[in-house]
């Protein structure tokens, strides 16, 4: 597997010797000080240039990056494609286990780049930039919920909960997970809002909470872990309970800290109906 100095490296050299690009910009997590390095790290990079067409119409140039797994090009994955896209990127799985996700992108339309803290200028040949400010995690923090968003939340969680209850009292366990991931995603942002109270929202909580572990307490991390099942009927039951009682917890924590309002009575009825759902003879025609 090439190192990291090759890697990098072979990205600014390519751009050097090609007087279309005329910079770089590496963001994600290769450009984050406090990021883990691992072996499954991303290549996130941009190339600003000045002919976009000219690399849509040749993409074999991409060979001098090495040996493709498998590509994969986004925008050529709309039908039909969007033919007047300036901007475009290659997404490139290497055989060394190298990963480079390459945006191409128009320099004459620098000023609507979107602004990015996690960004390393690797080349600027026309000092088109000036100077940049460390690469930095503050586009990346959880931020305070206002009372709306609270509100929101709550209101989702609880109202997708008994879809996932109707699912696995009909025997549809694929549409009670999917029902259930929906769940899982308010609770996930509670807990975001938890862990971001306990930190001063001052930590990266990482993409679909893969930090989580690091900021929440034992006992709510058991908890969480209790939330994920198997297909069996009776622990998807079990995982929909834990998710409702850590969203309660948490969300309970959440609303007294900042003085908003928990829908308490949405939880009781809701919780009350999941339950009687779960006991309700298959063979009812209709409800007590």
């Amino acid at each position: 597997m090439r190192s990291e100095r090759e890697m990098l490296a072979l990205i600014a050299d390519t751009a050097k010797d090609d007087e279309r690009i005329r910079a770089v910009i590496l963001n994600g997590s290769r450009a984050n000080p406090n990021a883990k390095r691992d072996v499954f790290q991303d290549y996130d990079v941009v190339y600003l240039v000045t002919d976009p067409s000219s690399f849509k119409k040749d993409p074999d140039w991409i060979k001098r990056f090495g040996d493709l797994m498998i590509l994969q090009i986004p925008d050529e994955m709309h039908d039909p494609p969007p033919g007047d896209s300036e901007r475009f990127a290659y997404l490139m799985q290497f055989m060394d286990g190298n990963r480079i996700d390459l945006t191409i992108y128009p320099i004459a339309k620098l000023d609507e780049l979107a602004k990015d803290s996690l960004s390393l200028l690797l080349l600027d040949k026309d000092g088109t930039f000036g100077p940049i400010a460390p690469a930095s995690e503050k586009d990346y923090l959880p931020r305070p919920p206002t009372a709306k968003a609270f509100s929101n939340c709550c209101n989702e969680f609880w109202w997708v909960s008994p879809y996932v209850a109707k699912g696995l009292w009909r025997e549809e366990i694929t549409y009670a997970k999917y029902q259930a991931d929906g769940v899982r995603e308010q609770l996930m942002k509670m807990l975001a809002w938890h862990i971001g109270i306990n930190t001063r929202f001052a930590r990266n909580l990482g993409k679909q909470g893969k930090y989580f572990r690091e900021y929440l307490e034992p006992e709510l991390w058991d908890l969480l872990q209790k939330t994920y099942s198997d297909a069996a009927y009776d622990h998807t039951w079990d995982a929909l309970f834990a998710m409702c009682n850590l969203f309660r917890r948490v969300a309970l924590s959440v609303a007294e800290h900042f003085n908003f309002e928990y829908p308490l009575g949405d939880d009781q009825r809701v919780s009350a109906y999941l339950e009687y759902i779960r006991t309700l003879p298959k063979n009812v025609r209709e409800m007590d």
